[in-house]
């Protein structure tokens, strides 16, 4: 069966930086699966994988705008290092849920002062072109359930 929409795809994957430097991977553990069409991986990944097969091995250059799109210095924001007063030391690197009128996202401490602590709203993989190395290890019709729900169910008590 071939890669096509509302296809359930499981892939293996290495993804690297523009160095080299390993960022995830699947090996060794559970390939990814995925809903084909659905958006559920990056656009660059999805139209790479298009009219594939099972066993076929691929590597895939993904440009920030095909990935998690280029870094916007607007979702860097400084606020009040009180909203963070909960006993923890707030360190650059740390990573936390942050509510906004658009719904909630993860934001990335970037620096601290005494007075405020400068949050990045961007993915941490946004403006970064994205090397993968992927094998296609299985392909199925999606079912009914996955197909109204948008994801794969796996089966290992996945429920709504």
């Amino acid at each position: 069966m071939h890669i096509a929409k509302d296809t359930v795809v499981s892939i293996d994957y290495t993804l690297t930086d523009a160095s080299g430097a390993v960022l995830d991977s699947s090996r060794g553990l559970q390939p990814l699966d995925y809903l084909h069409g659905s958006g559920n991986i990056i656009a660059g990944l999805e139209e790479a994988l298009e009219g594939r097969t099972a066993g076929d091995t691929l590597k895939v250059v993904v440009p920030p705008e095909k990935g998690y799109g280029p870094r916007n210095e607007g979702l860097l924001h400084k606020v009040p290092r009180k909203m963070f007063d909960n006993g923890q030391e707030i360190k650059p690197g740390m990573r936390f849920h942050a509510e906004a009128d658009h719904g909630g996202h993860t934001v990335t401490v970037t620096a601290v002062d005494p007075e405020n602590v400068t949050v990045d709203a961007n993915h941490p993989l946004a403006g970064m072109t994205l090397n993968f190395d992927v094998s296609v290890v299985k392909v199925r019709a999606a079912t009914e359930e996955e197909l109204a729900h948008g994801h794969v169910h796996s089966g290992h008590g996945h429920s709504h």
